[in-house]
Order: structure tokens, then C-alpha cells, then sequence
């Protein structure tokens, strides 16, 4: 859902692997026809900056285990779903990790196979497909971002983001394309109480907002440098690149009246049907939900661990737990935003004029 592009980490990476490693339009790649190797289309996020987020330590540590090496394609969830669905004829990725409702889009287009990680028991119901086509393997959390030094506090409810003042300084990424930005959406929908109120509100924003953007994850820099003073992230991105980006802010957007929200967003990852080193698909999924893997969540990912049975106590996890403190979380009707996910996006372009 996010769209970044980062350096290097195994083999290849963002928008280098979309041009360099994997043909979009077919044909067998150096990559896939080894077969100690295996190809990740991912939603961006869990891959550091600087070669230190969760995925760089997971992948290397894979590798040095195992001797497959990981191929990494990145991309917004939408993205990756849709370069996925067009390959279904000559498959090249063979996991595919999106968030919400990407996922159950991808299952719903036939595009993941049954596979339940090691691990996938010590998940909670919500947090899996029920038919054992995906499982979350980081837990997170919608959120927005501030510029702590444009802005002394955050601006607390919606209707302050209307004011003036955020007039071209204020983006989000695009629904339907970004999973952040589908969220954007999918929260207004819960806060406004109903697609109509949701939309008019979006299109008062309109008149503020810089206009769409592909990646939520290109986003954090502006944010940072002063050129926007808000933008929409969640909560384990926005943590871990805070650790480079020292004026970056999380904050949850409220109602006037109400309390601030947010909504479980976590990273789910399936096995592609018809994948080209299937087995390897299984042994990173079952390395990635593995207890060491799922450890180093908060601690190397700022994010949320997907199984209930590990419980961190690090820097990392205790300054997350503070900064969910107070914050009302509710679940989306996931089902209900698969299926009219096509019409919530062309209403917020009507609303918005996009």
C-alpha cells in the first residue's frame, strides 16, 4: 500500500528488482530459475532506510540459515496485488506480504495458495484468513504524522486539519493505490459514521491537500524537512523512520468530542499460488512467524508482534505501548471494504476530484 523505494538488501529491491530483476510482462528471470532463491512483492514499510529495519535482519539472517536469498520487489499494496494478478499466467513472486484490504483481495482473485506458517496458531483469528490462504506477520496500527518542530502539538481532531494554515501542507497517499491511504478512507468511513458524511469531509480536505502520491512512505521526508506539516503513515513505519527523522510526530486524528481512533493494520503474508520455488515461499513465512523473528518486531521493526505468545519488553515495545495508550481501536468490517472497496475509491475521487 506504500510505495518507497529503498536501497539493496539481499539481491534486489523496489523499483530496481521492477525493472532489473522481474519482467512484468513474463518470461523466466535469472532469479526464479535458481532455486535457492525466493521472490518477495511486498507493501513497503518493514525494509530500513539505512539497511536496519525488520526485513534486512529477517532476510539476512534467512539467508545465512538456509543459503536462499531473497529477492525483493516493493511497491504500494494495491501495486503489488495488481503487478501479482497480472503475472498469474507466469508467476514470478512467490510470497506476497500487503495490508488490509489488499490481502483479501489478492486471496479473493485466487492469487495465494493454502500454507498456515509455524507459528500460525499463536495468531489471533482476526489477524488470519480463516481458509489458511494468508497470516499476519507484523501487527500495526493506522496513523498520521506531524512535523514536531512546525508544530508544537499535534492538531488533534479532523476539523482542524481544515484550517488554513495546512494549505498545501498537508498530503495523504491515494486510496486504492497505497494501503495508508486506502486507510485514510477506510477510518474517515468509522469517525464521519457513514460514506456520505466520510466524503463530504474529504472534500473539504481537498482544498489543503497537495494532491495524490503513490507512497505513503515518501512522505515521512517531507514531513520531517518542514514541507508538509501533516501526512497520514502508521504507527511501525512512522516509528521506525522517526529514528532518522528526528522532527517526526505520530498522532491520531479524533472527532470534535470524541476520542482518537485507530484500527489494526497489520502486515499479511500468503504464499503465491503456482509459485516458482514454492517450498522456499513456505520456509520464509515459517522463519518470518518464527518466536526469534517475531521478538525482533518492536525491537529492529517498531512494530507490533503477530503472535500473542511473544510478549516484548524492549526500549521499542514499551515506547509503543505508551504511544497507543488512550487510543480507542476499533475493527473494520474488512469483508464489507473488499467487496465495495472499488466504489468507496471511485466516491472519493468524485468527492475529491481526483
Amino acid at each position: 500500500m506504500r510505495a518507497h523505494l529503498l536501497k539493496p538488501i539481499a539481491a534486489v529491491t523496489g523499483s530496481i528488482a521492477l525493472a532489473a530483476t522481474l519482467s512484468a510482462c513474463g518470461g523466466n528471470s535469472a532469479a526464479s530459475s535458481d532455486q535457492k532463491t525466493v521472490t518477495v512483492y511486498s507493501a513497503d514499510g518493514l525494509k530500513g532506510e539505512n539497511g536496519d529495519g525488520w526485513y534486512d535482519k529477517v532476510f539476512k539472517d534467512f539467508t545465512k540459515q538456509t543459503g536462499i536469498k531473497v529477492d525483493y520487489v516493493e511497491g504500494g499494496s494495491g501495486e503489488m496485488v495488481q503487478r501479482a494478478l497480472r503475472e498469474k499466467s507466469n508467476t514470478q513472486a512467490d510470497v506476497l506480504v500487503t495490508l488490509p484490504p489488499f490481502i483479501q483481495q489478492a486471496d479473493g482473485k485466487g492469487l495465494l495458495e493454502k500454507y498456515s506458517p509455524k507459528g500460525a496458531d499463536q495468531v489471533n483469528g482476526a489477524d488470519k484468513a480463516a481458509d489458511g490462504t494468508w497470516t499476519s506477520v507484523v501487527n500495526n496500527y493506522f496513523s498520521f504524522i506531524y512535523n514536531k518542530s512546525e508544530l508544537k502539538t499535534p492538531p488533534a481532531t479532523w476539523d482542524e486539519l481544515l484550517d488554513g494554515k495546512y494549505k498545501n501542507k498537508l498530503q495523504y497517499s491515494t486510496p486504492g493505490v497505497a494501503g495508508d491511504g486506502t486507510a485514510v478512507v477506510v477510518k474517515a468511513l468509522h469517525d464521519f459514521g457513514g460514506k456520505q458524511p466520510a466524503m463530504d469531509y474529504l472534500k473539504k480536505l481537498q482544498a489543503n491537500n497537495v494532491g495524490p502520491s503513490a507512497s505513503t512512505g515518501k512522505l515521512a521526508p517531507k514531513v520531517d524537512k518542514g514541507e508538509l506539516l501533516v501526512a497520514n503513515g502508521d504507527v511501525q513505519m512512522s516509528f521506525a523512520q522517526a529514528k532518522t527523522m528526528p522532527n517526526l510526530g505520530i498522532w491520531f486524528p479524533k472527532k470534535a468530542g470524541g476520542k482518537p481512533t485507530s484500527f489494526a493494520l497489520p502486515y499479511a503474508g500468503g504464499l503465491v499460488k503456482n509459485a516458482p520455488h514454492s517450498e522456499n515461499g513456505k520456509k520464509l513465512l515459517d522463519f518470518m512467524l518464527s518466536a526469534k523473528a517475531q521478538q525482533e518486531v518492536s525491537s529492529i521493526g517498531g512494530g507490533f508482534s503477530a503472535r500473542a505468545d511473544v510478549k516484548a519488553t524492549d526500549e521499542n515495545a514499551i515506547a509503543l505501548a505508551k504511544l497507543m495508550d488512550g487510543v480507542e481501536i476499533f475493527e473494520p468490517d474488512w469483508n464489507d471494504i473488499d467487496k465495495n472497496l472499488p466504489s468507496y475509491v471511485a466516491d472519493w475521487k468524485t468527492a475529491t476530484g481526483s
